[in-house]
Parts: C-alpha cells; sequence; structure tokens
C-alpha cells in the first residue's frame, strides 16, 4: 500500500515537472509590440516567443502583433485577452491543429501555411471556421461577436445556426444567447450595434498595423475614425482668395528696378538737378543783362527774344526822338536865317 502511495507521488512530481516544460514550447514570436503586452512570463517585447497554452493580454493602447511558424498572423488589438488554446505540429513549415481562443477584444487574422480546416477561432458567441482566410473580429464583454470578412471566405456558426461570408466586407454579428444577424456588408451602425465606438479599430483606421496585415481592410469604414473626419476638413478651407492677390505682387516688381536709377553718374544727370551755384543766372539777380532774356518769347514760340524786341523798340523810338529834334532844330536854323536877310536887307 505503501508503496502504491510512493509511486503515485512520484508520478505526480513527474506530471508537475514536465507541464511547464509543454507550456514553455514555442509556436511563434511578437514582430510589433506598442505600449502594454503581456504573455504568462510578464511583458512581451519584440522578438519575444509566445508558447502554446500562453494567455496574451493588452492594455487599454495596447498593440500587438504575431508570427506564427507556419506564417500565420496574428494582430491582438487594445483591451484584448486571447489564448493560444492548441498547437499541434505538422512539420516545420505547417500545423496540423492551430485553436485560439478570444475571450475580449479586437483581433485580425490572415491564414498561414497549413490546411483550412487546422485553424480554429473559439469567442463565447460560436466559433469561426477559417477557410484560407483574413478576417477582422471582435468580442465585446458580454460575448457579443462579430467577423468582417476581408479576403477568402469564412464561417460562423453559433446556437442558433450557421452563417457564411463569401464577399469581401460581409459582416455577422452574433450573441451568446444564439441571436445572429444574416451575411451583410459592413457599414459604421455595425459599431451601434456592438456598442463600442472603438470596436473593429483596424478597419476604422483608430489602430494602424505595420507590414502586410495592415494593408487590408478599409470597407468604408475609414469615415468613422476620429482622425479622418479631421483629415477631411481642410480641402473645403482652400480658396481661390490667394490668387486673386497675384495681380498686386505683379505689379510690385517694377520697385525693384527704381533703386538702380540714382546709381547714375552725378554728371549725367538733367541739368535743373544740379546745385544752384553752378546757375549764374540764379546767383546773380541784380545784374539785368543776366536776366533780360529770362520767361521770354518770340512770336515763334522760342524763348530769350522778348528783352531784345523791348530794347529794339527803345532804340527805335529813340532815333525818331533824335531825327524829330534834329529836324525842329534845322527848321529853327533856317528861321533865324531868314529874320537875318530881311534885317540886312
Amino acid at each position: 500500500m505503501c508503496g502504491r502511495r510512493s509511486l503515485l507521488a512520484a508520478l505526480c512530481i513527474a506530471l508537475s515537472t514536465m507541464r511547464p516544460a509543454i507550456a514553455a514550447e514555442p509556436v511563434g514570436q511578437a514582430v510589433v509590440i506598442k505600449t502594454e503586452v503581456t504573455g504568462q512570463g510578464g511583458p512581451i517585447e519584440v522578438n519575444t516567443s509566445v508558447h502554446r497554452d500562453e494567455r496574451i493580454r493588452t492594455s487599454k493602447s495596447g498593440l500587438g502583433q504575431f508570427l506564427f511558424r507556419d506564417g500565420t498572423k496574428l494582430a491582438v488589438g487594445w483591451g484584448s485577452s486571447v489564448v493560444i488554446d492548441k498547437y499541434v505540429f505538422d512539420d516545420s513549415q505547417s500545423v496540423r491543429k492551430l485553436t485560439i481562443r478570444a475571450a475580449k477584444g479586437t483581433f485580425r487574422w490572415v491564414s498561414g501555411n497549413s490546411k483550412s480546416s487546422a485553424y480554429q477561432i473559439l469567442t463565447p458567441a460560436g466559433t469561426i471556421g477559417v477557410r484560407g482566410t483574413a478576417f477582422d473580429f471582435y468580442v465585446g464583454p458580454d460575448g457579443t461577436t462579430a467577423v468582417v470578412l476581408l479576403n477568402g471566405a469564412a464561417s460562423f456558426c453559433g446556437p442558433g445556426g450557421c452563417r457564411q461570408l463569401q464577399q469581401r466586407c460581409d459582416c455577422v454579428v452574433a450573441k451568446p444567447n444564439g441571436d445572429m444577424s444574416p451575411a451583410r456588408r459592413v457599414d459604421p451602425s455595425v459599431l451601434d450595434t456592438l456598442g463600442n465606438p472603438r470596436a473593429l479599430p483596424f478597419l476604422s483606421g483608430n489602430q494602424r498595423l505595420a507590414g502586410g496585415i495592415g494593408m487590408l481592410g478599409g470597407c468604408n469604414m475609414a469615415s468613422v475614425a476620429p482622425e479622418r473626419k479631421d483629415r477631411a476638413r481642410p480641402p473645403p478651407a482652400i480658396e481661390p482668395a490667394p490668387q486673386r492677390q497675384d495681380p498686386p505682387q505683379k505689379q510690385a516688381e517694377p520697385q525693384k528696378e527704381r533703386p538702380n536709377k540714382p546709381d547714375k553718374p552725378h554728371h549725367e544727370r538733367p541739368h535743373h538737378d544740379k546745385p544752384h551755384h553752378d546757375r549764374p543766372d540764379h546767383d546773380r539777380p541784380d545784374k539785368p543783362d543776366k536776366h533780360d532774356g529770362h520767361g521770354r518769347h518770340d512770336t515763334d514760340g522760342k524763348p530769350g527774344n522778348h528783352g531784345e524786341d523791348h530794347r529794339d523798340h527803345d532804340r527805335d523810338h529813340g532815333g525818331n526822338r533824335d531825327r524829330n529834334h534834329g529836324g525842329d532844330r534845322d527848321r529853327d536854323h533856317d528861321k533865324d536865317r531868314g529874320r537875318n536877310f530881311h534885317r540886312g536887307r
């Protein structure tokens, strides 16, 4: 009896020592880490390995991108919790089974090199079946789950049945009680249905992914991102008003040439620009011979003859007066001669 007990104790010890070794088996690694992402051993950093049965958590602003050994990519957005539930190797390039259990949060999945039947994603509302696929999914606090297809095909099965997602941007919303929407194209109203404007952040642009996994998305959900709305405001602010200011700028160009004009030598300036000491006409106003022609005009409009005309006019009058006085003297002399003649007789 004692031997059996000792044997059981030994087996328990052996099993307890083997479990950490199994849990420590790496299945992938972190390629992008933002803010705070934690695993079983504490904070996860870039190039840190992730293991089977490890729970990965992100903070309210955290983001982690992981690459599994078969090429499968998983993005874990803010406020998320997910466990790598099963990971069974087939060979170095594929797996027989890869199952993750998403408790809450936002995710993006891109299948790797393994068969589609090898992948399975468990949520509180049902199971996502992968068909060589890329899709986003969200799990709310109450277990409500939304799946948006980005590439390939997928299915969602829950208590209420199954829905097939076959076209890009097809969306299904399911609840743990079995309620499930038909597959239809996703639009911003799905955020109201989920009761969380931060749901599906990789589609809305509220969280951005790096690498090829970030190239997927769209589905007209980017318009709900606050920063996208802000970016859409500048185009209406562009007005043709700046173009109307172009003519004043063209008128201002000739002013650039004006400072070059005063650079001419002093002797090339016009006569009226010379200093007053160079003008003898203005320095000696008391000499009439220098101002006789100032402001004079001929009948032909040429200046400088008006004073000469006056002098000629005076000379003419003076000569006539002299001639007249001379004639008067001659007549008086003749009269005196006549008187003397009569007196002599």
